[in-house]
Formats: C-alpha cells, structure tokens, sequence
C-alpha cells in the first residue's frame, strides 16, 4: 500500500524510504555514490548526454542544484564569468548561490528582473514538495540576498515562447534557454535525484560565440 500510494503521489524515492521505514519495513531503494560500479551504466549515459551537447554547455545537477558534472563548454562559460567565481559565493558549486548570492553573477544579468522570479519560484515549488529539505536550506542561506520586490514582480513575458538567460560581461552578450531531463524508471536515489540541464544558445551571436570558443 505504501509503495503504491507513492507511486501515485509521484513521492521521490528518498522520501519513499523514509514512508516504509515510518511503518516498520526496511528502506527498499539505494543511494549509490557517483563512481560506484553499479552506477556505471547510468553514469555513462551522462557523460555521452553531456559530451554530445557539446559546444554548447550542459550540466548535472542534484535536487539542490549542486552542479555534479558538467561538460567543457559549461566550464567555459563559469571562466567567462570568473575564474574565481564558485570561491566567491562560498566554493560550492551550487546554482541558487551562483545567482542569489551577493558576489554571484546577477551584476551580469541583462533580464534579471525577469528570469530572478521565475527561478526563486521555481525553486521554491521543488523545497515546498516531499523531499526538498536540501532546498530549503539552501534557499534559508540566500533568504537575506535576495530583494523580495524584484522576485515578486517580474517582467511581462507572456509573448516568448521560452525565457533565456542573458548576460553581459565586457561587452559580450551570451543569450541562452535550458531544456532538462530525468531518468524516467528511476529506481535508485541518486539516479532519481540528478537531472540533466542543457544549455541552447537563444540567438545566432551565441550559437557563433559557444563554437569559436570550442574551436
């Protein structure tokens, strides 16, 4: 009845362990590291997804949003943005912190405020659902960066048919929208958890920009 209830409730498998261990039964789903033998396949599956979106950048990210790997390009575009940056925001490659924190990259942000709302609340929804403890700490540590005007309000966007990111750094404007994929039959925790973020250059000045610097 547990398992079948949480299927239906599309529940994480991390929280499905914690249901079963709650009425008594022993935890069902694994949590492997990364580099386990086991995860070999699946990680392998991975890196192809990530080498083959090259030149354009592609990461994998955990449920927190911490970046686990990533492709050349995506390196790439975080040099562009400083080499320091990931020390600046705490050394965590995380990326709420990336954005929200205070020597994060919203300075370079062309449409800040309209991409800030739609990423705080769409972070928010992951915290608020079963399973995201691991968001909301991050969000409790970004709480005080962030400006509640700006997140709230957003700008009218109702005529593009995806949202990118823009930034400007020296001149250079990198224009970029995400799509993301999952595992669909999941039956690991680790496996359940990562999700794949490619990176589609928005315009052709980008598309231009992500091959010469590949080549």
């Amino acid at each position: 009845m547990i398992l079948q209830l949480s299927e239906t409730l599309e529940v994480p498998l991390r929280e499905r362990n914690s249901w079963l261990i709650s009425a008594g039964f022993a935890p069902l789903f694994q949590s492997r590291a990364l580099d386990d033998p086991r995860m070999g396949q699946v990680m392998g599956a991975v890196r192809l997804m990530l080498a083959n979106h090259e030149p354009f950048p592609a990461l994998a990210l955990d449920r927190a949003w911490n970046v686990r790997l990533a492709n050349a390009a995506f390196e790439r575009l975080a040099a562009m943005l400083g080499e320091d940056v990931w020390r600046r925001i705490g050394g965590a490659r995380n990326l709420m912190r990336l954005f929200f924190h205070p020597a994060g990259i919203r300075p370079l942000v062309a449409n800040w405020a309209a991409i800030a709302p739609l990423l705080w609340c769409r972070a928010r929804r992951e915290a608020e659902t079963v399973g995201g403890e691991d968001m909301r700490r991050v969000l409790a540590g970004l709480e005080q960066f962030h400006d509640s005007g700006t997140l709230w309000a957003g700008e009218d966007t109702a005529l593009l048919p995806v949202l990118p990111l823009e930034i400007v750094k020296d001149g250079v404007r990198i224009s970029l929208f995400t799509v993301i994929a999952t595992f669909g039959t999941a039956q690991d925790v680790t496996a359940d958890e990562l999700r794949i973020e490619t990176l589609f250059p928005a315009d052709e000045a980008t598309e231009s920009l992500l091959r010469s610097l590949a080549g």
